[in-house]
């Protein structure tokens, strides 16, 4: 028979009120009767039925995972991520995608926290720079904690993740020039993501940091997809001039090109080297392999779903946390060929 907050009361020799108290992380509990509840929990094998409990309490205990992002790899990890986190605290996930550049997007997401009553939103680009859809959950009071590329946080817009793209797309483009590329391309993303506008900058300063100039023909304008990879890299294949490496502001746009410059008889990377960015198993599954630059999405979304609930239950929760990515060097770069 199915186990019940009745079964864990008596075990414990407690209050059916008492165990509700620590099953929703209450902080007025003693620690020996918190302790006490846990192990009748452990030994019982009980499962708080959440979805009742968010219908009787006056809490919600169920997080919205909001997103527009066309790579499955970085939703599948964002995803896991927040799950990850829910399940350590007691809390569902609820996941809504949609379309940021939406009309309507604002009245969207509103009437989301209020018809789900979401504890609150895991926002990530390009709806967590968004200076309206921001505005629009600040004003129905909602919680959230946004996710977005850059060094510092707009204190206004409350709890956020921050990721630094610049740095990393400095030494992934620095690590090209170390090998000894002075034609660099890159491979741009959507420029309404200011992780794209981040990547872009971090690359320019590596080529200025080392005397280099950013050839406007080396710069293809596209989208996170590797259908853009496969245009942008046809277009600078064709130059006279063209590249001796590319860097692609994510994984797929990456295997785009790197597919499209083999159909061209290229090897890879002795005529051509490849990076891409994120650490998405795109970069583990071609041949050769990506160098690129890992970003930690899962370990991103658990601490952003984390703070986000340390937040509502009112306990400490950091104001802005910074993720750093790193490259990893793989096979898809080399010295470019004599």
């Amino acid at each position: 028979m199915k186990v019940t907050i009745n079964d864990v009361a008596k075990y414990a020799g407690v209050s059916i009120k008492t165990v509700s108290r620590v099953t929703n992380n209450e902080s007025s509990v003693k620690q020996a009767t918190v302790d006490k509840v846990n192990e009748a929990i452990k030994a019982l094998h009980y499962q708080p039925n959440l979805a009742a409990r968010n219908l009787a309490g006056t809490k919600s205990y169920a997080i919205g995972f909001i997103y527009d992002n066309p790579n499955a790899y970085y939703i599948i990890d964002m995803q896991n991520g927040i799950l990850s986190a829910c399940k350590d605290k007691g809390y569902e996930l609820v996941i809504h995608p949609c379309n940021a550049k939406s009309a309507t997007i604002c009245d969207e997401l509103t009437t989301l926290v209020k018809h789900s009553r979401l504890a609150g939103l895991v926002l990530t680009p390009p709806l967590s720079e968004d200076p309206k859809v921001l505005n629009a959950l600040r004003a129905i009071d909602a919680n959230y904690v946004r996710i977005i590329a850059g060094e510092n946080a707009n204190e206004q817009f409350g709890l956020t993740i921050l990721v630094n793209d610049r740095f990393g797309a400095v030494a992934i483009t620095q690590h090209l020039i170390d090998l000894g590329h002075k034609k660099i391309a890159f491979l741009s993303g959507d420029l309404h993501h200011e992780s794209t506008k981040e990547r872009l900058q971090g690359y320019k300063q590596a080529l200025t940091k080392n005397h280099l100039v950013a050839d406007d023909n080396y710069i293809i304008e596209g989208k996170y997809s590797f259908e853009s990879g496969v245009e942008g890299a046809n277009t600078l294949i064709k130059l006279n001039n063209r590249p001796t490496a590319i860097v692609a502001c994510n994984d797929e746009i990456a295997a785009g090109a790197l597919f499209a410059a083999r159909l061209a008889g290229l090897d890879i990377p002795t005529d051509l080297s490849i990076v891409g960015f994120e650490d998405s198993p795109f970069s583990r599954q071609t041949w050769p392999k990506l160098t690129t630059v890992h970003q930690p999405n899962a370990d991103i979304a658990k601490v952003a779903t984390e703070l986000l609930i340390a937040k509502r239950k009112e306990q400490d929760a950091t104001f802005a946390k910074v993720f750093t990515p790193k490259p990893v060097l793989r096979d898809s770069s080399a010295t470019p060929k004599r």
